[in-house]
């Protein structure tokens, strides 16, 4: 076994190794290593559990939601295969406070657009709630208009990290939500039924549990503080055990037909101005008929109730004071439409659902003492809820597969691709030899390389690279998901078609003709003959160990891969793609640097990097080990005594016995011209005169 084919068995014999290398999974960060990312006025509070889940602490040291990373909870495999690992702070009712980025190798950021428009797209989170359909894009048609979906502006160039970190946030978020907030609803709210009619009375209202009751006597309010400091401090309590502490009703004023049986004109008039402004808002009429009373001495209008909470699923729901004047309609016994009566509002957004069982709480306190009275507190509960009749509730928003979203987002990128490869793959399957023959083949071949150039690199971003095959590895290293590679179809569509042409061509059908950056090499070896710079042309020996370099160099990034996959994104810089490709060569100047001396390199050089330095080349020359037929035609004659095909080919893949050597084979097409043209090709010529001197006899 020589050459090259050696060095294909060690390459394979070292991804073999992959499926037998231990497995490695991310660990939660130390406590001291998420503390930064915890800026007043919040601080880190104690550990839930072992998977990095901490509670969140607010100035006061109460808790004030959880914070957590993603990677322990949601590892999926960013781009480079590795996860990328992020903060998220949540607050009880589901809301992101914050959402930062701890820890990535996503190719684009390391070294491309830079991490700026990685953190800037985080940034969007806060204030949003898990009970929101949130996704990455733009509306598709016209689904912007009353859509139950949130989207999140993605990053240009690199959409395929950001929805895989959008995937791992929602999907880390959701499994704490489901083990420490059982109360979060990720679906639709209900909302009131604005067509529904329905006429209402009192007693009915009461009978059907509409109107909520909540009854407390001194007697019972009293046993709530026996034995404690506080027992004599009421003494109505003490006097009268049989009058009443607490006469509280409650009612969804959401319903339009409850609002109307309860409230005055002048107040449902208010109530529905409120409403065509707060949209999301549902108020709740509370009455009290007791000695207790709604609110303490010193309440401010258009706050939080001092002396009454909400809570729903045992997670608590933010109520405030709605700040509208009640008066009580006719329906309303005469004795009630004399007592304190306000409405509060609660936010259906937050997850508030008023057709399930929510509970108002309402603080019954006592002083003892004078100069510094010490205060207790008794939490009264009323349960309330009210019939699904009375909302609607749309379908839950379908979410579409990320995999899909990006399909649509590139529908028609991917559709001129998918034609133009059809349309490629069409002529060199069928009009290969004619297409060769052309008399304008230069002209039509640097015109394709071109439209590949523009299209599929700087417009479609679509250059294959060694990073996609590093990442594959990686996944298969840590177990992973190759859900990644369906976030970027339009590269996933090129290396499907370019795998499909390993059988049918080898290497030569990316390398010659789909390669963006090939494409650009050519343009500079164009550049550089019509300068007409001196060109080097390594000997038929040093070409040959030249060759031998891009496997190495590919040996060594799978060497990179077993033992440090945390620098899997830099040695990827030995590709000079994202520079000249994906970036535009905006980026630092060392790498710009670099790209451009390849490209200098190949006015002197005929495509010196894609020869002699390419990995991904490599890569595609063990692919073509799987090529099924030798496409190109060759006679007896080849190699010996003609050798014109090997002289002219700058690739150097043709033997001095006139076969290809098609692991090295650009699909140029210059032999195959040669091969038909009876003006150049020497066996033709030779046919050509014996025949004119047999002609003559």
């Amino acid at each position: 076994m020589r050459g090259p084919h050696k060095i294909l068995v060690l390459i394979w014999l070292a991804i073999a190794a992959i499926f037998v290398a231990p497995i490695a999974f991310g660990e939660p960060l130390d406590r001291s290593e998420i503390e930064p990312f915890v800026v007043p006025p919040f601080s880190l509070g104690e550990a839930i559990n072992d998977k990095g889940v901490y509670t969140l602490l607010n100035s006061g040291g109460a808790e004030a939601g959880f914070v957590f990373e993603t990677e322990p909870l949601a590892p999926l495999p960013g781009f480079s295969g590795a996860p990328i690992n992020i903060l998220v702070m949540l607050d009880p009712d589901g809301r992101f406070l914050d959402v930062k980025l701890i820890s990535h190798n996503e190719p684009i950021f390391v070294s491309g657009l830079g991490e700026a428009p990685f953190h800037k797209f985080f940034e969007q989170y806060r204030g949003l709630s898990i009970s929101q359909s949130i996704v990455v894009g733009t509306p598709y048609g016209d689904g912007n208009a009353g859509s139950q979906l949130v989207y999140l502006d993605g990053v240009t160039k690199a959409t395929a990290s950001v929805r895989i970190a959008h995937e791992s946030i929602l999907g880390a978020t959701l499994t704490v939500a489901r083990e420490k907030m059982r109360g979060i609803k990720t679906g639709p709210p209900a909302y009131p039924d604005l067509a529904h009619e329905e006429t209402l009375d009192w007693q009915k209202m009461l009978e059907e549990g509409l109107i909520a009751r909540l009854q407390i006597t001194n007697a019972e309010i009293q046993t709530l503080f026996e034995n404690s400091i506080w027992e004599d401090d009421d003494p109505e309590a003490q006097s009268d055990p049989n009058g009443l502490y607490l006469d509280l009703y409650v009612a969804d004023l959401g319903p339009p037909s409850i609002a109307r049986a309860l409230l005055s004109a002048d107040t449902l008039e208010e109530l529905d101005s409120f409403r065509a402004i707060s949209t999301s808002d549902e108020p709740l009429l509370l009455i009290e008929a007791g000695r207790h009373g709604l609110v303490a001495e010193d309440f401010v209008r258009n706050t939080a109730p001092d002396l009454i909470g909400l809570s729903q699923d045992g997670l608590p729901i933010a109520l405030r004071d709605a700040d509208l004047y009640v008066t009580l309609g006719e329906n309303v016994p005469g004795r009630l439409r004399q007592m304190p009566a306000m409405i509060l509002r609660t936010d259906r957004r937050l997850g508030f659902d008023p057709t399930r069982a929510y509970e108002l709480t309402i603080q019954a306190q006592r002083q003892h003492g004078i100069f510094q009275p010490k205060t207790e507190t008794k939490q009264l509960e009323l349960v309330h809820s009210t019939p699904d009749r009375f909302f609607k509730r749309d379908a839950a928003a379908k979410l579409s597969a990320p995999w899909v979203d990006a399909l649509r987002n590139r529908a028609t990128d991917l559709i001129i691709l998918a034609a133009t490869l059809i349309a490629l793959v069409a002529l060199m399957a069928g009009r290969l030899n004619k297409l060769a023959a052309h008399k304008h083949f230069r002209a039509i071949r640097l015109t394709i390389l071109a439209a590949m150039l523009a299209f599929v690199g700087w417009y479609g971003q679509g250059q294959l690279s060694i990073v996609t095959v590093l990442a594959t590895m990686r996944t298969l290293l840590d177990g992973g998901s190759f859900a990644y590679l369906l976030y970027d179809p339009f590269s996933l569509l090129i290396w499907l078609v370019v795998i499909i042409s390993f059988v049918l061509w080898g290497r030569g059908f990316f390398c010659g003709w789909l390669c963006p950056f090939g494409a650009l090499q050519e343009f500079a070896d164009v550049i550089g003959r019509a300068l007409k710079l001196p060109q080097i042309e390594p000997s038929p020996a040093w070409d040959a160990r030249l060759k031998y370099l891009k496997y190495v160099v590919l040996a060594g990034m799978i060497a990179t891969v077993l033992a440090v996959p945390s620098s899997i994104d830099k040695v990827a810089e030995v590709e000079p793609f994202k520079t000249a490709i994906t970036v535009y060569f905006l980026r630092e100047w060392y790498y710009v640097a670099y790209a451009v001396f390849w490209l200098l390199a190949g006015m002197v050089l005929f495509k010196g990097f894609c020869r002699y330095v390419c990995p991904l080349g490599a890569v595609m020359a063990i692919g073509g080990i799987f090529r099924g037929r030798d496409w190109i035609a060759r006679r007896e004659e080849c190699g010996s005594p003609c050798q014109l095909c090997k002289v002219k080919c700058r690739y150097g893949s043709i033997k001095k016995t006139g076969e290809i050597a098609y692991s090295e084979c650009f699909q140029c097409l210059d032999c195959v011209t040669i091969h038909d043209d009876a003006a150049q090709c020497v066996p033709l010529i030779l046919a050509a005169r014996s025949g004119q001197r047999g002609a003559k006899a």
